[in-house]
């Protein structure tokens, strides 16, 4: 009699720990050839409001942090990653490319985490100015963070896509839920386990798999939500989400990456997407 295989069943990530989906869903993860891999928790709107309530929560503290510190533990996790290379190999692989693609994207990811966490301590400096003022005064423009950004992570590439739209949002001081990948989600619980491992304080990332068109509504229309990130949503939701997080005037971001391996798609200004400028009047010394 053949021995029935045993497919692990993946959790979601919140507030840095790993619980299942409260409604008990899973779903499927699939290969290239449609063959089943592993099973996924398939997140819920109780699962996405928990993951909100801990990213507010962690926000003020996560940005309190200094930029260098925030830069350390951003590199960190770029160890971590390099770290789980086999596991990362392992998962890239179910779509069907051969290793030496694979390992590209991974290379290119971590490249990517280690770009981000350089302008952690020198976007202030280039977004922000000292302005020319009539009379004794420094006025001065910070950037600060936004505050719960929403994340939409693209379907392809399933990694490099992910770290590159978490990445310039957490490393400004702004907290995080992403739905990431529904076609390929196994690379997105590999990527929770590195952020675990990192000093990634719990709430900062939270990962909810699962279907965007189940998730995003919600996420968008959610009060306590302050911006959004909508490049990997489906384009033909855009529009609805867009008007959903109007309602409580969401910075959302609704620009889309046409090529996730080009030099342009990691900018300052993915940065300063989620930060909001803070002008400081201090009177000049006599």
């Amino acid at each position: 009699m053949g021995r029935l295989d045993v497919r692990k069943t993946h959790k979601l990530y919140i507030d840095g720990a790993f619980p299942r989906s409260e409604s008990g869903r899973v779903f499927p993860a699939e290969d290239s050839n449609g063959q089943v891999v592993a099973r996924m928790s398939q997140a819920s709107r109780k699962d996405l409001r928990d993951a909100v309530r801990a990213a507010r929560g962690a926000q003020p503290g996560w940005a309190g942090r200094t930029a260098y510190n925030r830069a350390q533990i951003l590199y960190r996790v770029a160890e971590m990653v390099e770290d789980r290379r086999e596991a990362f190999a392992a998962q890239l692989e179910v779509d069907g490319r051969d290793r030496a693609a694979v390992d590209a994207e991974i290379e290119a990811s971590i490249d990517r985490l280690v770009w981000y966490a350089g302008w952690s301590d020198k976007f202030a400096q280039v977004l922000g100015n000292l302005n020319p003022v009539a009379g004794p005064f420094f006025n001065i423009s910070v950037p600060e963070a936004t505050g719960v950004i929403g994340v939409a992570a693209p379907e392809e590439p399933p990694l490099l896509g992910l770290v590159s739209v978490v990445a310039p949002v957490v490393v400004s001081g702004n907290t995080a839920i992403v739905v990431p990948s529904g076609r390929w989600p196994l690379t997105a619980v590999t990527f929770a386990e590195a952020l675990a491992t990192s000093d990634v304080p719990g709430g900062v990332v939270n990962l909810l798999t699962g279907f965007k068109d189940e998730l995003l509504p919600w996420l968008a229309g959610h009060m306590d939500v302050n911006g959004l990130d909508l490049d990997g949503a489906p384009s033909d939701m855009v529009g609805a989400l867009v008007d959903a997080g109007a309602e409580n005037l969401k910075r959302t971001r609704t620009d889309r990456t046409d090529d996730w391996w080009a030099a342009s798609a990691q900018s300052p200004y993915r940065i300063a997407a989620f930060t909001e400028t803070k002008t400081v009047w201090h009177p000049k010394g006599r």
